[in-house]
C-alpha cells in the first residue's frame, strides 16, 4: 500500500444508539461517558472535579468527531526499535496530520471545551492548522424565565474555513436556537468547510428537530439524549420515530438534564 493512499472516503462506523433522527445525528453508545456524565449532573459534583470530568467527556466527543470526519491516509512511521531493526515501523492507517480544525467557543459554556479540544488537536495534528474562534451569545428570557431568543453580542473569527473541520462544542443542546445562530455565523465565513459538527453532553428532541430544520448538513454528536418529559408511548419507542417526544420544560431547561452548566464551569452563578 502506498504511503500516499488516501482513506478519506472509507466510512467509519461509530458505536451509536439506534434512533430515527437521521444519519447526521450521532448519539454515542459509550457506557463510560454516560457514567461520568451522570456524576457531572449530580448536585454533589463541584469544582475542581467538575471541569476535570468535563474534559474527559469532551475528549470522547472530539475523538468521535475526529474518527468520523477527519481524512485518513496510509503512513509508515519508524519506531524506536528502528535503531536495532531497520524495518521497525508502524505501517497502516492514521489521521492526516495536515488536516485543519477550527473550534468555535460559544460563550459562556462552550469556551472551556473549545480550549480543551484545541489542546487535543494540537497533539493530533500540525498545530499550524488548529484555530479557536469565539462567539458571544446570551439567552434572552421573558418575565417568567422562559427562553424567548438569543442575543448575539459579538464574535471573533480568525479567518476562513476552507477545507477545515469546524467543531462547535456546547454542553447542553436544549432548544437549538443559539447553536443554529452560531452555525449561521460560520456559514458566511470565506471558504467551504470539510464539515461542521456540533458537540454536546446532552441534547433534546427539540434541539435535534431545530438543527435538522435549519442546518440539515451539520453533524450533531452527543453523549446522551434527554426526553424525560415525553409521553409514555414516546419513551417506549425508538428515539426519533414517534410524536410526543419532549426534553425541555416550560422555561427551556433540559429534563432530566444537568442544571446550568455554564454557571458550574465558570463557578459564576449569575
Amino acid at each position: 500500500m502506498s504511503d500516499e493512499t488516501a482513506y478519506g472516503q472509507i466510512p467509519w462506523t461509530l458505536p451509536e444508539i439506534e434512533h430515527g433522527y437521521g444519519d447526521r445525528v450521532h448519539l454515542l453508545a459509550d457506557p463510560v461517558a454516560l457514567t461520568l456524565l451522570a456524576q457531572l449532573g449530580n448536585g454533589s459534583c463541584q469544582q475542581p472535579a467538575f471541569n476535570r470530568i468535563l474534559e474527559r467527556l469532551y475528549e470522547q466527543l472530539f475523538l468521535a468527531a475526529a474518527n468520523a470526519l477527519l481524512p485518513r491516509k496510509a503512513v509508515r512511521v519508524p519506531t524506536r526499535m528502528a535503531a536495532t531493526h531497520s524495518s521497525a515501523a508502524y505501517v497502516g492507517e492514521a489521521i492526516d496530520r495536515n488536516s485543519k480544525v477550527v473550534l468555535v467557543g460559544v460563550a459562556r459554556a462552550g469556551t472551556l471545551p473549545a480550549y480543551q479540544g484545541a489542546a487535543l488537536f494540537n497533539e493530533l495534528l500540525d498545530p499550524a492548522g488548529v484555530r479557536i474562534d469565539h462567539v458571544t451569545m446570551e439567552r434572552r428570557c421573558d418575565a417568567d424565565g422562559a427562553v424567548v431568543g438569543v442575543d448575539h453580542s459579538g464574535s471573533k473569527f480568525g479567518g476562513g474555513v476552507d477545507g477545515a473541520l469546524v467543531l462547535v462544542p456546547d454542553p447542553m443542546g436544549a432548544t437549538g436556537g443559539s447553536m443554529s445562530d452560531a452555525v449561521d455565523l460560520i456559514g458566511v465565513l470565506p471558504g467551504r468547510p470539510r464539515a461542521i459538527a456540533t458537540l454536546h453532553l446532552i441534547v433534546t428532541p427539540e434541539f435535534l428537530a431545530r438543527m435538522k430544520a435549519d442546518h440539515p448538513d451539520t453533524h450533531v454528536f452527543a453523549l446522551r439524549l434527554d426526553r424525560g418529559l415525553s409521553t409514555p408511548e414516546a419513551l417506549a419507542a425508538t428515539p426519533g420515530t414517534t410524536d410526543g417526544e419532549r426534553g425541555c420544560n416550560e422555561i427551556h431547561y433540559i429534563v432530566p438534564g444537568a442544571g446550568g452548566l455554564g454557571e458550574l464551569i465558570n463557578n459564576s452563578f449569575v
